[in-house]
């Protein structure tokens, strides 16, 4: 039961304040845990992900390809924006992970709910989804 506890205390509270307002994703925390497209700096910018057809293909395949994966939820979806959590294997954190797609490019955001650092697991998940959106056809 206290390891339950122990690893459910790992997840973290989901965040109330995330979503796209006006074209725009929540800005990265100082803390080195979060990536983002729309970043100023270089510390937490990361590129877009390229759209794979027209937005609707684009969508369809982004929703595939997060489906598929193991430990990821798609917590929501409208119009362009998703919002999906991934779950680490082992400690079971949780990473917010948002889409804002748009008609040039599919602008990101991927930060820890919990902890200072990430060890580059946000920047090194991007990087992977922006390989397998590539190579998915």
């Amino acid at each position: 039961m206290a390891l339950l506890v122990l690893l459910s205390a790992c997840s973290g509270t989901p965040p109330t304040d995330i979503g796209a307002r006006d074209g725009h994703l929540r800005d990265c925390p100082s803390s080195p845990n979060c990536v983002s497209s729309q970043a100023s700096n270089e510390e937490h910018k990361t590129a877009p992900l390229p759209l794979t057809g027209d937005l609707a293909n684009s969508r369809q395949r982004l929703l595939a390809l997060l489906t598929s994966q193991p430990r990821v939820r798609v917590v929501s979806e409208e119009n362009n924006y998703i919002h999906a959590e991934f779950t680490s294997r082992i400690l079971r954190y949780v990473d917010d992970v948002e889409f804002l797609l748009g008609p040039q490019a599919i602008e990101l955001r991927s930060a820890s709910r919990l902890g200072y650092s990430d060890l580059g697991a946000n920047r090194a998940r991007v990087e992977q989804l922006r390989e397998q959106l590539l190579h998915s056809e």
